[in-house]
This record gives structure tokens, sequence and C-alpha cells, in this order.
């Protein structure tokens, strides 16, 4: 008699949320039999009719929708988040509300944890994406595999299950500017991934815009890694034997007076070049203490406006 609780942050979202419910109730017949199930869906911000949809699914089946709505757009991490403080299951499930990744793994996701696995991963072996968007976020994930999380699945994931000591633990660390799924890959328990193609998407626009993405990139490697500062402190030294060697040979010239030392142009370019690399590091640096800064603040990642229950 255990009970699923499944957790989906929408923003902008009106289109789908009659198709997604529909899907996860049908797809409950794929469980074993006295499995409990409570549907979370969170509207982050939306300004489009998605709390008006949720409430309308919410009249179709009162007893398993929750409806949380947030004051404003907090992130689809942060509306996560807030749908794990609230999930009363023996283990929760985090999905999406566009339906790309499929409901039909969750089933399986679930027979794993029966077993005993605290964590179950739907990885992206292939997807349905434009050439330019597949391009960089296969780049991204090898560059997570290659510096941060080495056993990291291919192709990253969005779609997992995890049970509820995971879901404690993570509410505990209080963490922001986070990535949830690399968060609960950090807590180090070992887990298991089923590969699978995620679908292309046939309603509604997606809301992850190139702003996000960057923003993704840069809590992915401030928020687990160190890298970016060990780098500015490799390049620094590597300047400096550079600068080094460039003083060594104009002095040298200049007491031998076998070339002529005219090096204007030569200056601008070292210049220019220290001076950008002076820029991106204070950049970086300042990436680190903005993220210090927040976390000092201690104001919530997230604030809950209301929750409709019925």
């Amino acid at each position: 008699m255990a009970t699923l609780s499944v957790i989906i942050p929408c923003y902008f979202n009106q289109g789908n949320i009659p198709i997604t419910g529909r899907a996860l109730i049908a797809n409950e017949k794929r469980f074993p039999r006295g499995t409990r199930f409570e549907y979370i869906f969170v509207d982050d911000g939306s300004g489009d009719g998605t709390l008006s949809a949720l409430k309308t699914l919410q009249r179709r089946y009162p007893k398993k929708i929750i409806i949380v709505k947030l004051s404003r757009n907090f992130g689809s991490n942060n509306a996560s988040l807030s749908g794990i403080s609230i999930a009363r299951g023996d283990c929760l499930v985090i999905m999406a509300a566009d339906l790309q990744d499929p409901p039909e793994l969750i089933p399986s996701m679930f027979s794993y944890w029966q077993k005993g696995t605290k964590l179950v991963v739907a990885n992206r072996a292939a997807r349905k994406d434009g050439k330019v968007s597949m391009f960089f976020a296969d780049l991204f994930h090898r560059i997570v595999r290659t510096i941060i999380f080495p056993h990291a699945p291919r192709g990253g994931f969005d779609l997992c299950l995890f049970d509820k000591q995971l879901a404690r633990d993570v509410l505990t660390m209080q963490e922001k500017n986070f990535f949830l799924p690399y968060l609960l890959l950090w807590l180090g328990y070992d887990y298991v991934t089923i590969p699978y193609a995620r679908r292309k998407r046939t309603v509604g626009t997606s809301q992850w815009t190139f702003s996000k993405r960057i923003k993704l990139f840069v809590d992915s490697f401030v928020s687990f890694t160190y890298v970016p500062l060990r780098a500015i402190s490799l390049m620094g030294l590597l300047l400096s034997l550079v600068a080094g060697i460039y003083a060594l040979s104009v002095i040298w010239a200049r007491l031998t007076s076998r070339i002529p030392v005219e090096g204007w142009t030569s200056l601008m370019i070292i210049l220019l070049f220290v001076s950008a690399f002076q820029m991106i590091a204070l950049g970086v640096i300042g990436e680190y203490l903005w993220r210090t800064l927040d976390a000092s603040r201690h104001r919530p990642p997230y604030i809950i406006e209301k929750i409709i229950k019925k």
C-alpha cells in the first residue's frame, strides 16, 4: 500500500494540463494493485490560464489532485522543491507538464524502488529537438560528466523517482541556485538508469529561454565544483610565466641590440588579453560571491500563496 507522489511544475502549460492529467490517471493501471497516488501540480507564477486548467482537472479528480500556487515565478527547480515540501508519498516523482518525458516509464521506475533502489532516473538516450539545441545539450552533459559528475547518466535527465529519505535530505540542505537532478546525484545514493527517447513537444511552446539555459549552466558549475576558480588561478600562473619570459626576451634584445625593441602592437595585444582575462576572472568570482550573499540572506526559495485541496 505504497503512496506515490508525482510533482509537476507548471509554467504557461494551460494546453498541456488536460492531456497530462488524463495520461497520468490512465497510467495508474500499470502499477501494482493497491498503490495510492497524489498528483501535486505547482503553478509557478504562470501568466496564462494554467491555474484555471488545474482547477478544472481537480474538479474531475478531486481526491488525487493537489494544486500549489506560488506567489510568482521562482523557476522549475524551486517549484519542484515546493512540491516536495508538501508531498506525503513513500516515493516521489518529478516530471515536466509537457509530456516530453513519457509517464509510461514511471511504473518501471516504481518497481525498482520496490526492490530497494532509492533513486531511479530516466536518462535521455535520444531526443527529438533541433540540431542546435541537441548540440549544446550534448556538450553541456559531456562537460558535466568530465568536470562535475563522472558517474552522471549520458544525455542527462529530468524525469526521476526517489525515496522519501532523499526528499528529506534535499529539504534539509536548504540549497539555493541549484539544479535538482544533480542535487539528487550529489547525495551519493546508488541509482538505476532507464534510457528512453525524449519526445517532441506537441502542445504549447517551451518557456526554456536562452537566459534560463545560461543560468542552469552557471548554477551547475558554481553549485557543485570549484573548477572555475582553480582555472583562474592556473591561467594567472600561466600569464605570469608568459609575461616573465617576454620581459626577459625584451631585456636580452635591448642588451644585445640585435633587434630594435618597438613593442606598441605586441604591448596592446598583451594589455587587451590580460584585461579581458581580468574581467572574466572578476565575473567568475562574482558568481560565487553572489551565491554566497544570496544564501546568507536566508530568503525562502519559494513562496506558497495557497494550497488547493478537495
